[in-house]
């Protein structure tokens, strides 16, 4: 029986055994020369290596300070990215990284460019990779955070990052200044930005760009996030190279430093050399809403309301039938979550519309198809609280569902057209064109897109079962396909009639498809 490459798990054994199964056997059974080991710096008390995830706060966060290898004033923050705390309206995280440790890092903010006043220490996330194969060196990242708690609701709030010898608030340095805007008080109309699987490519940048072009209160990103895991099978052997995640950051600034970015998780960022479920990488480079399932920890689990907007994230590596390493480690408790806060959010005052995202697809016809493991965890439970959108990744094209109730189609929805979910079902949207190399259909059939239609009766595809084998399907749902560069661009229009206004652009900036939600129309 062969091992696995780099891991000495039997390759037999390698397939039966989730990723914390994984971790515990090469922990347990090879010499203390192959274990992945803690780094020096910790948080809170918690190894992000060789351990469990860490859970952060999301309190003001406590500043760690490292001794700096270089002269402050050489070094220069990179890779800055917000996201919203649990409440938009009153709470933001600022993350950024610097490739060597610095002292006292730290975030000044203010209400005017000039006027950078505030000055809050930063928490240090440092993160070490081993070497992992010989063409590939040891890497050391640090990661940076400050959480902003007690802020004015639909107020625009300028900040700059810095350490020792590299201050924001110097003149020559002003051009670093980035900004933001909370959430407002009352709901008002809005635009949010989505897609997943977007990696390191001219075509990921080019659709940052035109996401930024679409002044969007904040974006969603379905998983699958830079492939520094090119593999994504959630293993220790999978080809992983944490450089990635530096050009990554880098690439995605120019928006990420201005519109939150809100993530969770696909199954190229299960990264098994940090912690028994893979999420300690993510743990130490995002700071995300903390107000999933209690002791998961999961950073791709959580809620926020925006508006008049509900919006999920879920982690589907948790119930997936396809890729197993992660199937069942919150041991259900994602699941009793979920179906507490869809209907908390259905309940609450003011929330017209509901919106989950997460990675792998419910209703896809394209490479990986649709996941059994999805539906049977969630579906009844978006039905039973008629959710309104549902947006995944993982299929590498923009696919569009007619409304489905029950596993078939509730109604046609043909582009342009209007849908209720309260009397439909549910439109499902794939959107993984987002820079990554592009899938495709099945033989024989057509992209369908505005301008272009090609609508077929039936669609022979499949969906992945307990048994992770693909079980054949014939369906009549799949209604808008295309298989370019694009993102989702939905407009939540507030008033008297709400309504979603969902559009996809292409990476040339042309819309391929647009339909409305408006409940009980």
């Amino acid at each position: 029986m062969a091992d696995t490459p780099r891991t000495g798990i039997p390759e037999q054994l390698a397939r039966r055994m989730t990723m914390p199964e994984q971790h515990e056997y090469l922990r347990t059974k090879l010499s203390r020369r192959r274990v992945i080991t803690s780094s020096a710096a910790t948080v809170g008390g918690a190894a992000l290596l060789g351990g469990a995830s860490p859970a952060y706060s999301s309190a003001p966060l406590a500043p760690t300070t490292l001794a700096a290898r270089v002269d402050g004033s050489l070094v220069a923050p990179f890779g800055r990215h917000l996201a919203f705390g649990a409440d938009p309206k009153t709470q933001m995280r600022i993350s950024w990284q610097v490739p060597f440790a610095v002292k006292r890092p730290y975030v000044r903010i203010g209400l005017q460019p000039w006027e950078l006043s505030r000055k809050i220490e930063a928490e240090v996330r440092a993160l070490h990779t081993p070497s992992l194969s010989r063409k590939l060196p040891a890497v050391d990242q640090f990661y940076l955070h400050v959480g902003l708690d007690g802020l004015r609701p639909g107020t625009t709030y300028y900040y700059g990052v810095g350490h020792d010898g590299f201050d924001p608030a110097d003149a020559s340095r002003l051009s670093t200044i980035g900004s933001f805007r909370t959430a407002p008080a009352r709901p008002e109309t809005f635009v949010f930005t989505a897609f997943g699987d977007q990696g390191v490519s001219y075509d990921a940048l080019a659709n940052d760009q035109l996401i930024l072009g679409q002044n969007p209160s904040f974006h969603l990103h379905a998983g699958d996030i830079c492939y520094a895991d090119s593999t994504g099978k959630g293993r220790e052997s999978d080809t992983y190279d944490a450089r990635v995640w530096d050009q990554f950051l880098s690439q995605t600034e120019s928006v990420a430093s201005r519109v939150p970015w809100m993530v969770t998780t696909g199954n190229h960022d299960m990264e098994a050399w940090y912690s028994p479920n893979g999420y300690g990488g993510q743990s130490a480079r995002w700071s995300l809403p903390e107000n999933g399932p209690d002791a998961t920890n999961a950073p791709g689990i959580y809620s926020f309301t925006y508006g008049d907007v509900g919006v999920v994230a879920l982690d589907a590596n948790d119930v997936s039938y396809e890729i197993p390493a992660n199937k069942g480690y919150t041991d259900g408790a994602q699941s009793a979550w979920l179906d507490k806060r869809l209907g908390e959010l259905r309940r609450q005052a003011g929330i017209d519309f509901i919106v989950v995202f997460f990675h792998h697809c419910m209703y896809s016809t394209s490479t990986h198809a649709s996941d059994g493991g999805v539906r049977d965890a969630w579906l009844a439970l978006f039905t039973k609280h008629q959710v309104d959108l549902v947006i995944n990744g993982h299929n590498h094209v923009y696919e569009r569902t007619d409304a489905i109730r029950g596993g078939e189609v509730g109604k046609p929805v043909p582009v342009g057209a209007s849908t209720d979910p309260t009397r439909d079902g549910i439109v499902y949207v794939t959107a993984g064109g987002a820079g990554k190399d592009l899938y495709g259909f099945g033989p024989g059939v057509k992209d369908s897109y505005e301008g272009e239609i090609h609508d077929h009766d039936h669609i022979a595809t499949f969906h992945w079962t307990k048994l992770r084998l693909p079980d054949p399907d014939t369906v009549e749902w799949s209604r808008v396909r295309y298989t370019g560069f694009s993102f989702l661009a939905v407009e939540a229009e507030a008033g008297a009639a709400p309504k979603l206004k969902v559009s996809a652009l292409a990476e040339s900036g042309e819309r391929i498809d647009y339909f409305e939600i408006r409940r009980g129309s």
